[in-house]
């Protein structure tokens, strides 16, 4: 569960676009749009059913018309919560099976909250559909006799932390706290944020539940869609029976806001405990969604800075080198809008310099106007951008629900395209004078501690609440606490537990290989749902292959290639992908090197031919390396404040030494990458061989159409490269506790573990398998004690890193700070008895949840494209999906407990906290091991 502006993955723009023959468009050329069905039950419910029979699988999704925007000052977070808390328990449905049943059916399920709405969501393999509209429909309708006291106070605690993790121990996390305070008037329903403040949770109680239940729950205060591989009729049927009954509740009265207006402009300042580099925003009032001037308003933002010809992007990062980057973007809610100014800058800028290079930026775009090319290259790639966003049954689903509950009408898709496609220059500049040009807005200026003098001049001091957290826990332990005693609503139904409808049979998709003259190899899947392709050539070596003390030269590498060539300036690169409506990246990994792109198949030719320029032509642009350097440097520095990236890097060389290319950060540290300089690349360049080369391909185009696409790349020639054998050997850290001190963090970052094995080791897929029970989602035992059953956690997690390279399996979670020991306790037995704990009804758990997992696991063309990457990159067979699942089908629970015995042994793993040294370095020190401080470079203090 989550806290979100918008959840939703389909873009607003969006635009129309030639129809294509599947199932989830017309055949029309005029144009887009998504079929569906649409009813509304007795009780008010507006149901959206939409078929999709390519794969064997269904999603679900229930808006509720209810935000943060329907709370009350004192009673904020409010919607968030109770999103929390209907997973817990429902009448018809066992305790703790929403949250655990799911995936153990093999599907998956989360819920969102919004300003405007809360979402829940699953998709699921098709024999569980059923299983779906009985445990959906009961947390919808029958859940709210089943709250107790004690589920009250464990959701608080998991809500608690969720903020922890996400505001109070993240850089900039009190950024939209403050811009809300001081955007809004005092009481308007955008004045909080999503999350609310932690008071007014810790002052909830049942009587606000219910209350808040029976105002916004009734069944005519939502909507519901069904889309994936259904029958129309027989989905009718069942939607009648289980949501039938669903009480319609009161009506819920529209909200009326007037648009805000502010007075004045507002500046102020913060200094943030966990930030590094200092961050400018600029909020302006704007509209709300479905205005006719939000489709301009986004295309502006656009405008401004999304190229590198954007005025934005020329003054700040090409001419004054204030940042990095600049970002300028509308976001459009139910009952107003804002349009935002966003440069977290270089370390040290002194945030007037930014602030006056935007107002230059500005200038510039009001002097020269709209550049026609510009407009054309973002329609382009909105085109891309339509059909990506209906990829996927869920995604569709999303889109369908949203337009229905917030526009009435589930198809909006088709209007929103021509309203976007129907933008002009003329009206682009008309809502920058209307919306932007001298209106008053709201500035803040976040510095890193210490650093006030960075802020704009005469900011105000910005006010946040921020929690104490004290080490005395006794008022925050919780438990799953007795179930509720109540007397169950009558039914005319029976509403228990449906069974499976016939098991679906997962198949590996068709698969084809081939091979360039230039001995590239190729693998592709032909799949012809929406008219796009993805690609990705893998070239190996990547990290590996940087020169010894400047880790990082293949990051940088990467990065610099796709700014230009011969011919062509970054700006003239840009823009000429975007004319296509493509995407074509390039980025380095551990092991390998990857250029990537997406593009209409109908522009895949035209995409392979920049490629290939790209690949044989680079530019090596001096002022371009300066520039991704200082960014290099300013993200490394960034990435000091966050404990996260600082437990991962000091854990990576916990595992495998400072010594060690994997011990290192891929991008580099501030000591390695001081030294790199252009002709470091120029000799990395020699790498780029398409031997050992392989080009993967997923999307609508078979292999003669690849192959004919292809033809520019046959000039690509090089020679075989040499990958060195990092020979990995265990670093004696195990039963070891290392402490990383971040002063004031509220949580604590854990990551416990041990190298294990390869990905081409034959027992891969055993170690995966038998780690479905202890880490596997939210099912795994690790999330459901720490989490459900504790309250200590947002969540927990275990797993091994795939790589040919030996490769640590690691248990990570961030707990709350006076819940560390606690926490370490718990997982040091956990894994400790998981190998006896293990039984045969594990193995059937595990057999379940993985195998009908597959039905849904490989629907995207992103998720295709990693199959042909395991095939090329670990000498797997085309089939390998199919052999995988028969190997899991035939493990006993004697293999289970050897793979356990010999990969998860508790005594043999290196134990790492990052987190506030003055209240828990002692604690965790009756732990019982070693206790070793380390700073957080990971070097021993």
């Amino acid at each position: 569960m989550r806290t979100l502006k918008f959840l939703f993955v389909i873009t607003i723009l969006i635009l129309f676009s030639c129809g294509t023959n599947n199932s989830s468009t017309s055949n029309s050329t005029d144009d887009f749009k998504i079929d569906y069905e649409k009813f509304t039950l007795d009780n008010g419910l507006e149901v959206i059913l939409h078929e999709d029979h390519s794969d064997p699988i269904v999603a679900v999704a229930t808006l509720m018309h209810v935000g943060s925007n329907r709370e009350k000052p004192g009673k904020t977070g409010f919607a968030h919560f109770f999103e929390h808390m209907s997973f817990n328990d429902s009448e018809n449905v066992p305790v703790g099976a929403n949250r655990k049943m799911i995936p153990e059916w093999g599907g998956s399920r989360n819920g969102g909250t919004s300003n405007d709405y809360t979402v829940y969501y699953e998709v699921v393999p098709k024999d569980a559909f059923e299983k779906i509209m009985w445990i959906d429909s009961d947390r919808f309708g029958y859940m709210i006799n089943t709250v107790t006291e004690a589920a009250l106070e464990r959701e608080k605690q998991v809500v608690k932390n969720e903020k922890r993790q996400r505001v109070d121990n993240a850089p900039y996390g009190y950024t939209d706290e403050i811009i809300r305070k001081n955007l809004y008037p005092e009481g308007h329903p955008y004045s909080w944020t999503v999350i609310g403040a932690l008071p007014d949770l810790q002052a909830a109680t049942i009587d606000d539940v219910k209350e808040f239940y029976k105002q916004f729950y009734g069944a005519k205060n939502a909507s519901l869609v069904i889309a994936g591989d259904i029958d129309v009729e027989e989905t009718k049927k069942l939607v009648e029976q289980w949501f039938g009954e669903i009480p319609s509740g009161p009506d819920v009265e529209e909200l009326n806001i007037d648009p805000v207006v502010l007075d004045n402009t507002k500046s102020l300042y913060f200094e943030d405990n966990f930030a590094k580099l200092p961050e400018l925003r600029m909020v302006y009032p704007t509209v709300k969604n479905y205005h006719k001037d939000s489709y301009a308003l986004n295309i502006l933002g656009e405008m401004l800075s999304g190229s590198k010809k954007s005025p934005l992007y020329n003054v700040i990062v090409e001419e004054q080198k204030l940042a990095p980057r600049v970002g300028t973007y509308q976001n459009s809610s139910e009952l107003a809008g804002e349009f935002v100014f966003r440069v977290r800058a270089n370390a040290g800028t002194d945030l007037d310099e930014v602030k006056a290079a935007i107002e230059e930026g500005i200038e510039r775009f009001e002097t020269d106007g709209v550049n026609t090319d510009d407009l054309k290259r973002i329609k382009a790639e909105l085109e891309t951008n339509l059909y990506q966003g209906v990829s996927t049954v869920l995604n569709k689903a999303f889109q369908l629900v949203q337009d229905n509950e917030f526009k009435g009408d589930p198809g909006f898709i088709t209007e929103r395209a021509k309203l976007t496609n129907a933008v002009t220059a003329e009206d682009i500049m008309r809502v920058y004078k209307q919306y932007i040009k001298d209106k008053n807005y709201v500035m803040t200026s976040v510095v890193p501690k210490g650093q006030l003098d960075l802020a704009v001049a005469d900011s105000k001091q910005a006010t946040v609440w921020i929690e104490e957290v004290k080490q005395d826990v006794a008022n925050e332990e919780v438990s799953q606490g007795e179930e509720a005693v109540y007397e169950k609503t009558p039914s005319k139904y029976d509403r228990s537990e449906p069974p499976f409808g016939e098991l679906p049979v997962f198949k590996s998709p068709e698969i084809w290989k081939g091979e360039l003259d230039n001995g590239m190899a190729l693998y592709g899947i032909e799949n012809n749902e929406v008219p796009l392709v993805q690609f990705d050539i893998t070239i190996p070596g990547g990290q590996l292959l940087d020169p010894k003390g400047k880790e990082g030269v293949a990051n940088l590498f990467s990065d610099l290639m796709m700014q230009g060539t011969k011919t062509k300036t970054a700006a003239d690169l840009e823009e000429a992908i975007g004319l296509l409506g493509a995407r074509i990246n390039m980025y380095s990994s551990s092991e390998d090197l990857h250029i990537t792109g997406s593009c209409l198949t109908k522009n895949l030719n035209e995409t392979i031919k920049l490629v290939k320029e790209i690949i044989l032509e680079p530019r090596w642009d001096q002022k371009e390396f300066d520039r991704l350097k200082q960014a290099l440097e300013t993200s490394l520095k960034g990435s000091e404040a966050n404990p996260n990236a600082i437990a991962s890097n000091v854990y990576d060389q916990l595992i495998y030494g400072h010594d060690s290319r994997f011990g290192i950060n891929g991008a580099g540290t501030l000591e390695s990458t001081k030294d790199i300089f252009i002709d470091d690349l120029k000799a990395y360049y020699k790498n780029l061989s398409p031997k050992e080369a392989t080009f993967h391909i997923a999307g609508a185009i078979n292999q003669s159409q690849t192959v004919e696409a292809l033809k520019p790349l046959k000039e690509w020639k090089g020679e075989r490269i040499t990958i060195p054998n990092v020979d990995v050997q265990p670093k004696n850290t195990g039963g070891t506790l290392y402490f990383v001190d971040v002063p004031d963090a509220k949580q604590s970052v854990l990551y416990i573990g041990k190298l294990a094995l390869s990905a081409k080791d034959e027992e891969a897929n055993n170690l995966d398998f038998a780690n479905e029970i202890l880490g596997g989602g939210s099912s795994g035992r690790l999330f459901q004690t720490l989490r459900i059953g504790k309250g200590y956690t947002y969540g927990a997690y275990s797993g091994i890193t795939e790589r040919e390279a030996v490769s640590p399996f690691t248990i990570r979670t961030s707990v709350r700070a006076n819940a560390t020991l606690k926490s370490l306790e718990i997982i040091k037995d956990m894994v400790n008895d998981y190998k006896n704990s293990f039984t045969d009804t594990e193995v059937e758990l595990t057999k379940n949840k993985i195998l009908k997992g597959n039905t849904r696991a490989y629907e995207s063309l992103g998720a295709q494209l990693g199959i042909l990457r395991r095939i090329s990159k670990y000498n797997k067979s085309n089939n390998f999906l199919d052999q995988d699942q028969d190997e899991l089908i035939n493990m006993t629970l004697a293999d289970y407990k050897a793979i356990i015995d010999k990969y998860i042994t508790e005594e043999d793993m290196v134990y790492l906290v990052v987190g506030d040294k003055a209240t828990q370095f002692e604690q965790v020190k009756q732990l019982g091991k070693p206790v070793v401080q380390l700073d957080i470079y990971g070097n021993k203090l």
